[in-house]
């Protein structure tokens, strides 16, 4: 049995629930954080898993959570950014409010929760950050451009900051899901608010109907994507970057074998 500490945002649904699930059935301690803990049932009932309020754009609440947890638990070993989700549909019927929103939490969230906890990290000469990426932080589909955006943001700072974090101990990795069977497509996607008139309505309406249509059978399971964090976790190596899913590894694997101009030639071909 383990002793060590993760901490993880975003873990009232999908991967982060999935995650702190994982790690407790492994022994770790799980400080498990969300906007409403007071909603949650059973992981306040799970014996090495407490919860935590917290909300990612909210400087105080970043700081208060982040003393509860140390106070708590003497040393935290893995930080887990997974907190997120997606802003869906063209990019110029996206308003401003939507879009910074989206990087509050995506990008700026992910850094705060960082920032907070590296005092933490350099003290011990210890500690791994986790970011849930994905896929889509490497390839690039239509309708969710600000998505992407936020993604290849994560995808730059983790690999740059990792060089000033290296001194100190400290690792830094990344995920990368593909599909995953979560609510990414219904609660945890916001729709862009003047789609619907808009040059880009007959085209985005095709998009979504291919959501709502799309085999769910065919996508990865949450708790694939928690046993891959958990080997970046306790594999002890360098790597940096943690494919999960069939279909990311596939395409990903076909941007980077053809080169970025097939890649993008195919989705200037893909009609929905």
């Amino acid at each position: 049995m383990s002793n060590k500490t993760i901490v993880i945002t975003g873990a009232s649904t999908g991967i982060g629930r999935a995650t702190a699930l994982y790690f407790a059935e492994k022994g770790w301690n799980v400080a498990a954080t969300m906007r409403t803990p007071e909603k949650e049932v059973e992981l306040q009932n799970m014996k090495n898993i407490k919860v935590y309020p917290l909300d990612v754009t909210k400087q105080p609440s970043i700081d208060e959570s982040y003393q509860s947890i140390t106070t708590d638990f003497e040393k935290v070993d893995v930080l887990l950014n997974n907190a997120g989700y997606c802003l869906g549909g063209p990019f110029e019927t996206s308003t401003d409010t939507q879009i910074r929103a989206e990087f509050d939490v995506n990008v700026f969230g992910l850094m705060n929760v960082t920032k907070s906890f590296l005092p933490h990290f350099r003290e011990n000469q210890e500690g791994i950050i986790i970011n849930v990426s994905s896929m889509g932080g490497k390839i690039t589909f239509p309708m969710i451009s600000t998505y992407h955006a936020t993604k290849f943001c994560v995808e730059g700072f983790t690999e740059a900051v990792s060089y000033e974090l290296a001194p100190f101990g400290i690792k830094v990795k990344l995920i990368e899901p593909g599909n995953i069977a979560t609510d990414f497509g219904t609660r945890s996607m916001q729709i862009s608010e003047n789609w619907k008139d808009s040059a880009y309505s007959e085209a985005f309406s095709a998009y979504m109907q291919s959501v709502a249509s799309a085999d769910s059978s065919i996508y990865g399971q949450p708790k694939m994507v928690a046993e891959v964090i958990y080997t970046a976790a306790v594999d002890g190596s360098d790597q940096m970057r943690y494919v999960a899913g069939e279909d990311a590894k596939n395409l990903i694997d076909f941007k980077k074998q053809n080169g970025d101009d097939a890649f993008i030639q195919m989705m200037k071909n893909y009609r929905l």
